[in-house]
């Protein structure tokens, strides 16, 4: 899907066709699509390839020859299994500076794009483009924030669960939410990087009037990583903290266990003695049984009393 927008007046405007200063916005382009974006507005084919490479990372390239700049930033997005269960991922957003354009191109929909169509960027001017660069960033940085919020909700309503019910699926939630945790810390130390790189100002100008921008998407990412790193060490300790409970709760069943089988031992040992062909003390059927009720009632409460079994 290709679509055109340039700011005007009224703010964000959708136009028919491609007019230089214009975005144009890609997503999931088909190979018609692709061929329109590389022969007929000038992107550079390995650029629209690189975008639409879901493994690519956060990075930086340029062309001399055809005086392009690629700027490839993870973005977060959901796949919403039901209410309380979500998880979490990064894909990559390709930003393509060219001449008279500035193309965005990823395989899909993601919340910063969907935000500057509907103009909710403040002075946003589609022929600047270093500035519509840092601020589709800083939409991109917010919605970490928002991201990593949410899933702060969802262990706080975990954790509540397990403390209730010990279950495989509130373990298992545990366990996608800290995978999700180590896609957005990935994410961010590369986006962190490819923010460096643009104050440089060798692959793209970095104008004076963009700094305090640029300075907003530095900690935004800065505050975003520092709460994926603290959400992300306390979902560990959390998870291994209830290791240590299941592990304390399988010692307690083998003990109970154990007392068990030294309890129903008792009797096979009285009775084997009475099955002998010898001659034993009081050889009727009520001693063996009163001596085994005896021996089994006395050997349980000295196991539950003594410490080798708590």
């Amino acid at each position: 899907m290709l679509e055109y927008y340039k700011t005007s007046e009224k703010g964000m405007t959708r136009i028919g066709q491609p007019e230089t200063g214009c975005w144009i916005n890609a997503i999931a382009p088909t190979e018609e699509e692709r061929d329109f974006l590389t022969k007929n507005i000038g992107v550079l084919q390995e650029f629209v390839k690189s975008s639409l490479d879901e493994e690519e990372s956060s990075h930086v390239d340029y062309d001399d020859d055809f005086d392009q700049t690629l700027v490839i930033v993870d973005y977060p997005s959901m796949n919403k299994i039901d209410i309380n269960n979500v998880e979490y991922f990064t894909c990559p957003l390709g930003v393509v500076i060219m001449h008279g354009y500035v193309v965005t191109i990823s395989l899909y929909e993601s919340w910063g794009i969907n935000a500057l169509k509907e103009g909710k960027a403040k002075g946003i001017d589609t022929r600047l483009k270093t500035r519509f660069l840092l601020t589709l960033l800083l939409f991109i940085s917010q919605r970490f924030l928002m991201c990593l919020r949410e899933i702060d909700r969802l262990s706080t309503q975990t954790e509540s669960r397990l403390q209730q019910s010990l279950d495989n699926e509130g373990l298992l939630r545990l366990l996608a939410l800290e995978k999700s945790l180590v896609y957005f810390s990935t994410s961010l130390k590369s986006d962190e990087t490819t923010l460096q790189k643009i104050h440089r100002g060798k692959q793209i100008k970095l104008y004076e009037e963009d700094e305090d921008l640029w300075e907003d998407v530095v900690i935004e990412m800065n505050q975003a990583t520092e709460m994926c790193n603290i959400y992300s060490n306390i979902l560990s300790q959390m998870r291994e903290t209830y290791n240590s409970v299941i592990s304390n709760n399988m010692n307690n069943v083998m003990k109970m266990l154990a007392i068990v089988t030294v309890v129903l031992s008792i009797p096979n040992i009285i009775y084997a003695f009475y099955g002998m062909n010898v001659t034993l003390p009081l050889p009727y059927v009520w001693f063996p049984c009163l001596l085994t009720v005896v021996g089994c009632v006395a050997a349980f409460v000295w196991l539950i009393k003594s410490n080798k079994f708590k």
